[in-house]
């Protein structure tokens, strides 16, 4: 088998493709999702996969195509995104309180919400995918925090290669409605009154999840901001690699295309104008105290950031 091409088994294949990319259940190889040439794990992620409603990825990389916009779209754009959110989070919800949300499920939300977004004109652009599914077993993945974006939308991006869980605020698995839904993911919460109590539950809970090969989000830090601070971005995902024997993948984004909210931080309004960007960086083994691979990430997120600006800027000129 390839590395560079993935064969996905088709007796269950419907045409279910858009002009998007888009096929729930590939007929060719996903193209770009690098993967290492040990059967068994090959065999496990191909099996997974096909159980999951997945983006299809070009070199590892996915870009929005054409869209025809709506007039609601184009007249009310928060609106009507919300509107198919709120659709999707209280179907998704009366099935984990069922004890049904899996994986599957959580995939099949987070790639609503993506279509969505995109059916009100925004661009989102996701590259080094390869960077990650060349990995074998769990990694623990650290991001910068621009907005709730991300947090909807990174599992329909990670959990159909590596199955997932977030490290969260207390808040989130006691939201209305939505905390049905965290709390099936197992994720890992934090109170974010008491930094050591949080190292100690990131630092048990994630070794553990890990140790059953569960993926780690994080995101170090103390708040979402649209300007990213590297002084605020802290180690302890670094420390939890280490700890746990994995690696660290970097993730670069820019999501302020969804803005906070003047009465509710999470629901802001959607600016089609700003484009969406996920970037994921390579794995870095920890070695020693973690100092170096703590600086490549931070370097690696920057130089996204100044890229994404200025390309954004040459857009505007």
């Amino acid at each position: 088998m390839s590395a560079a091409s993935l064969p996905y088994p088709v007796s269950n294949s419907r045409s279910l493709s858009n002009n998007n990319g888009f096929s729930p259940f590939p007929r060719e190889p996903l193209h770009g999702i690098l993967a290492p040439s040990h059967s068994a794990y090959t065999d496990t992620l191909i099996k997974r996969s096909s159980r999951l409603e997945e983006l299809t990825f070009e070199n590892g990389s996915y870009y929005t195509g054409p869209i025809r916009l709506s007039l609601m779209a184009r007249a009310l754009t928060s609106l009507t995104f919300y509107a198919q959110l709120v659709s999707i989070v209280i179907r998704g919800s009366a099935e984990a309180k069922r004890g049904r949300y899996g994986t599957p499920e959580w995939c099949r939300d987070s790639l609503a919400t993506f279509r969505a977004l995109e059916s009100v004109g925004v661009t989102i652009e996701v590259s080094g995918i390869h960077s990650f599914a060349a990995v074998k077993g769990p990694c623990v993945f650290v991001a910068n925090h621009m907005s709730t974006l991300e947090t909807f939308i990174l599992p329909t991006i990670i959990a159909p290669i590596k199955d997932a869980t977030f490290v969260v605020k207390q808040s989130l698995v006691d939201y209305p409605v939505f905390k049905h839904i965290m709390r099936s993911r197992n994720p890992i919460t934090v109170g974010r009154t008491n930094a050591r109590e949080d190292l100690k539950s990131v630092l048990e809970g994630g070794t553990e999840r890990l140790h059953s090969g569960m993926s780690i989000v994080i995101f170090p830090q103390t708040t979402r901001t649209p300007v990213f601070d590297p002084e605020q971005f802290n180690t302890i995902g670094i420390k939890l690699a280490k700890k746990a024997g994995v690696p660290v993948v970097p993730i670069a984004l820019k999501t302020d295309a969804w803005g906070n909210g003047t009465f509710l931080k999470d629901y802001g309004k959607i600016d089609p104008s700003k484009k969406v960007h996920f970037a994921f960086g390579r794995p870095l083994w920890i070695k020693d105290r973690g100092a170096a691979e703590h600086q490549e990430a931070l370097d690696f997120i920057t130089g996204k950031l100044k890229e994404w600006e200025t390309e954004a800027g040459d857009r505007r000129s």
